[in-house]
């Protein structure tokens, strides 16, 4: 640019013969213009060496330029690849993913309300669906979208597995290998996955004329040790099932350890089989049979929901992900 000065955007679109209005939807809003015009705006930001001011940018716009993911616990390895999906959508708008821990009681849901303010993000994904409702229906709360759990009677958008049909593949699977004592170790009670994937064990039993046992019936909380301690109550029956569901892969990963480690053979002895497809399901010995949710997909769409809700507003509606079947060697027939 002439005398040393930083180009501008109207030098960009003297550069690419466009207006200024398109060269900034070209640079927000690429998917708005045309190739052509969009590659002719790029050549052009790059032979000036344009950069854009984003600080500028939001406070013009009044926003913050960030989006914050609500996780019920960072720990758990099931959700990085929620939050690598997200990333990658709002890397590409600009946008800044800052992601906070729901964990802790009271005083943290106390500090959630203050971030969850349109000040500090543009957006909110929200992963846990036992935050209460007032967090997110404050008078500041930017959009929000609900991804994976979700908040009865929050009016968000939700982005989720087909939870339900995903259960019922699981026990359909077990049905097919022989299998009809079959038991189950669920969720939290109350919890929106734990009550969708005990509806979907439901109907499967259900069409195979199966009547589920209460005694098989285990509560766990999602963790490796409900794991261990549903097997640890399974190996104290008389009267044992010959194949588990756990709705999730960390508590079949812990329930199947434990077994091993009581000399309990899986699948000879007891068929055992989770659901998410975490990366340690294909690592445990024998590897996991599960049910694999599409994480990366997942969080991608949640983030690309709320985009369209910050932008242009939304109707609230649900986004169900597909789900399939990973058979591995801890499932065999009976």
């Amino acid at each position: 640019m002439k005398n040393g000065n930083a180009p501008r955007v109207r030098d960009i679109a003297r550069m690419a013969n466009v207006s200024t209005a398109t060269v900034s939807r070209a640079l927000s809003r690429p998917d708005l213009v045309s190739p052509s015009t969009r590659e002719a705006v790029l050549k052009a930001v790059a032979d000036a060496g344009y950069t854009v001011n984003v600080a500028a940018r939001n406070l013009r716009r009044q926003r913050t330029g960030s989006v914050l993911a609500l996780v019920p616990n960072l720990a758990n390895p099931f959700f990085s690849n929620i939050i690598a999906g997200i990333n990658s959508v709002l890397r590409t708008r600009g946008l800044t993913l800052l992601v906070a821990d729901t964990q802790g009681g009271p005083d943290v849901h106390a500090q959630l309300g203050a971030l969850a303010h349109s000040s500090r993000a543009d957006g909110l994904i929200v992963l846990d669906g036992s935050l209460p409702m007032s967090i997110l229906t404050q008078p500041a709360c930017p959009p929000v979208v609900q991804a994976c759990e979700w908040i009865d009677g929050l009016a968000a958008p939700r982005v989720m597995a087909d939870n339900r049909g995903g259960a019922a593949l699981a026990v359909r699977h077990l049905i097919e290998l022989g299998h009809r004592r079959i038991a189950e170790v669920t969720g939290p009670a109350g919890n929106t996955l734990t009550v969708e994937r005990s509806k979907g064990v439901r109907d499967a039993l259900a069409e195979a004329g199966v009547t589920q046992r209460n005694d098989w019936l285990l509560e766990g909380t999602f963790s490796l040790g409900s794991g261990q301690q549903a097997a640890r109550t399974l190996l104290a029956m008389k009267d044992r099932p010959d194949a588990v569901l756990c709705h999730n892969d960390e508590m079949a990963c812990g329930l199947m350890g434990e077994l091993q480690r009581t000399g309990i053979r899986v699948p000879e002895d007891i068929s055992v089989i989770g659901f998410d497809n975490i990366d340690m399901a294909a690592h445990v010995t024998p590897g996991l049979t599960t049910v694999q949710q599409h994480r990366v997909d997942i969080g991608a769409k949640a983030a690309d929901v709320l985009l369209e809700l910050m932008e242009n507003g939304s109707p609230v509606d649900t986004t169900q992900m597909p789900v399939h079947l990973v058979i591995r060697r801890s499932t065999a027939a009976r």
